[in-house]
């Protein structure tokens, strides 16, 4: 017995609808290898799922930009509308530019300077000497703006070791004037009446 016809419509089960993608999305891609193998035909597959994401193939022998024009000059059918035209004519700017700017940077560089003329050749030595300038008169800012810097250090580094000086001879002045005062209190004291000093024998001529 054959298998039943299997009726074409939107799977609402979540996860068998997701299985079925991904099996019958794998065969399509793998068709499409196929024929671009055994006939040498160029094929360009682009899938994409129900959670956005795209899946694609295209034939080793082209690629995707080149099916494309194909397309659009067999088909007479325009791909781009003026928005995506201004933005490729934009890019193609930004390119240009790009490649003048890194030609510049070689010329400056000295580097491919033999198909320059003399006019051209005057110009980039101007350049050059201006930035020379440039970089001398920066180089010379830095080197004064570090001496200023140095110099300040100095300064506050000798104000520093004063002020440390200075509360070492304060301390040291009030060290020597708590122990004066001391000495001065305990001879006070032990020259009182009340702590003069009387012998350990009466006297002698006394007892007898």
């Amino acid at each position: 017995m054959g298998r039943g016809k299997i009726e074409i419509k939107r799977i609402e089960n979540s996860n068998n609808r997701q299985v079925t993608y991904s099996k019958r999305r794998n065969g399509l891609i793998k068709k499409a290898k196929e024929i671009s193998v055994l006939c040498d035909a160029q094929v360009s597959v682009i899938i994409f799922g129900s959670s956005g994401k795209m899946h694609e193939y295209c034939s080793s022998n082209t690629s995707l930009v080149d099916i494309l024009d194909q397309y659009h000059t067999q088909c007479g059918k325009r791909l781009w509308d003026a928005k995506h035209e201004n933005l490729s004519n934009e890019l193609d700017r930004i390119k240009k530019e790009n490649d003048n700017l890194q030609i510049r940077l070689r010329h400056l560089k000295g580097e491919d300077i033999t198909s320059l003329n003399h006019r051209e050749l005057i110009i980039l030595e101007d350049n050059l000497e201006n930035g020379l300038a440039c970089v001398r008169d920066q180089k010379d800012e830095v080197v004064m703006t570090h001496r200023r810097n140095q110099k300040q250090l100095e300064e506050e580094t000798k104000e520093l070791h004063f002020y440390a000086q200075h509360r070492d001879m304060m301390m040291a002045e009030n060290a020597r004037a708590g122990n004066d005062g001391y000495h001065q209190r305990i001879k006070a004291d032990f020259g009182s009446p009340a702590y003069r000093v009387q012998p350990i024998q009466p006297n002698l001529q006394q007892r007898f």
